[in-house]
């Protein structure tokens, strides 16, 4: 039996693909730094994965969530560019 598209099935025109090809619904806060965080974090996952933490996580959080970018998933992410993200994601979230 064929399956039959659907129009609830359908991917949503607000939606948009990542550079890695997922689709996308959230969009960065505007804030100090946005396009390093924009470009390095989109550039891997959906931005979905900073947008649905609990707020207020600060700095300490963010550093070692940036961290396990880097030294756990390998992001390339130079230590500059590194703390210009904790410091968008920390004031900004």
């Amino acid at each position: 039996m064929a399956l039959k598209s659907t129009p609830d099935r359908a991917p949503k025109a607000s939606l948009k693909r990542s550079a890695a090809g997922a689709l996308e619904a959230a969009t960065l806060r505007p804030g100090p730094n946005l396009d390093v965080a924009q470009n390095y974090c989109a550039a891997c996952h959906s931005v979905d994965y900073i947008t649905t933490q609990p707020p207020g996580r600060g700095e300490p959080f963010w550093k070692a969530e940036v961290g396990k970018m880097i030294h756990s998933y390998g992001a390339p992410i130079g230590e500059e560019d590194a703390q210009a993200i904790v410091e968008y994601l920390s004031k900004t979230y």
